[in-house]
């Protein structure tokens, strides 16, 4: 008997469980709330790791497609404080060990990969319910059901799926990113452009900071990071630009002109976005016929690593489903038994990286960790 699977997420970890099933011969849906591959945009530049991110494209036969969107030079780094002075720069030395590329071109690779009928695109669940022996029905927006053999939760932080699971819910850690763009910026903001770079730039002092990546046309996505109640945060008018703008700019009065301008200057509105993480480590028992798979399975604070664990997760499901053919539960058990302990330690990573970019040793500890200096462990409550 054929075993219907079903992603519930269209997003990096989703798309890469699909394909490689795929290339093994296994059939696989995608059901997407969202209602086209454009419905949206995808994010900004994400730099692809060897080790988790590189493999999943391996796996995914998607190696030479990915290499030809890499953003030459994106590798470089810049740390300043917060009077604009230069504390690090490192030149991209063309070696792309960890290469960037755009979300959203990565995600095309991914959907131009898959045969045309793989995802129904405007499906929002609405309801979940255990059949019995491992078979969950799914009830959508529409009305529409339908039946799963094993289901797979690749839906994000807010998972429908996950209840099936465990009782965990993401938690605000008390840190919210803004981000804003500047356009064309060689030639409409010369001064930013040159401070940014051909990478990454940051600039932070404790609780606060300013991060900007160069994206292709001359873009520059910036990040503003404060630490920040809920309720402050919820105190300012997204829905004003120009006042949001001035109230986050405000943050950083005294700052090097050519730094805060990245925030007054911004040529899209600011948008919020609050950092949730579900609990160091969060896993859950077996339960028949039913996972998760990248932040629906360990959401945690952004370090880089985020989209290139939800791939590997993706990746290494579809490997194990391969791997066990007409046996669900071994292939679940065996993914599981490798994902969790993985996910364990990147949660410690991922709060070390946020405490050394807005902690007490700012910008100063991002420059040891760029030049290569040992850092001192967290104390557990930097991880709460």
């Amino acid at each position: 008997m054929t075993t219907s699977i079903t992603i519930i997420g269209a997003g990096l970890g989703g798309l890469t469980l699909a394909r490689v099933l795929h290339v093994h011969g296994i059939t696989a849906t995608i059901y997407e709330a969202e209602a086209s591959a454009a419905a949206r945009t995808q994010g900004g530049q994400l730099d692809i790791h060897q080790d988790d991110g590189q493999f999943a494209l391996e796996a995914a036969g998607l190696t030479d497609e990915f290499r030809a969107i890499i953003h030459a030079g994106a590798e470089a780094q810049r740390v300043f404080d917060r009077d604009g002075r230069l504390l690090l720069d490192v030149a991209d030395d063309g070696l792309a060990t960890r290469p960037e590329v755009l979300r959203g071109e990565l995600r095309q690779i991914l959907l131009d990969s898959l045969p045309e009928d793989t995802i129904r695109w405007g499906h929002k669940v609405t309801g979940v319910r255990p059949l019995g022996d491992g078979r969950h029905e799914l009830t959508f927006a529409d009305g529409s059901t339908v039946i799963s053999d094993l289901l797979v939760g690749a839906d994000g932080a807010w998972s429908k799926i996950r209840p099936l699971l465990s009782d965990a819910t993401p938690e605000y850690i008390g840190t919210t990113f803004i981000e804003t763009y500047l356009y064309n910026a060689d030639q409409r903001h010369p001064a930013i452009a040159a401070m940014v770079g051909d990478g990454a730039m940051y600039a932070a002092t404790p609780g606060k900071g300013i991060t900007a990546h160069r994206e292709s046309g001359g873009t520059l996505h910036t990040y503003v990071q404060l630490n920040r109640s809920a309720a402050w945060i919820a105190d300012i008018d997204f829905t004003d630009a120009a006042a949001a703008t001035a109230r986050i700019a405000a943050e950083f009065d005294g700052w090097a002109p050519e730094l805060t301008a990245l925030i007054t200057e911004g040529e899209s509105a600011p948008v919020p976005r609050m950092i949730h993480t579900l609990p160091d480590g969060h896993h859950w028992d077996r339960t028949r016929g039913v996972t998760l798979i990248g932040d629906a399975a360990h959401l945690m604070p952004p370090s880089g690593d985020g989209a290139n664990l939800a791939m590997l997760d993706g990746a290494e499901l579809a490997l194990a489903i391969a791997a066990h053919p007409g046996d669900i539960e071994a292939a679940l058990t065996a993914y599981e038994a490798s994902m969790f302990p993985r996910s364990a330690a990147f949660y410690a990573d991922a709060h070390e990286i946020l405490d050394l970019c807005l902690g007490d040793r700012a910008p100063y500890g991002l420059v040891d960790l760029f030049n290569g200096v040992p850092q001192p462990e967290l104390e557990p409550s930097a991880r709460s």
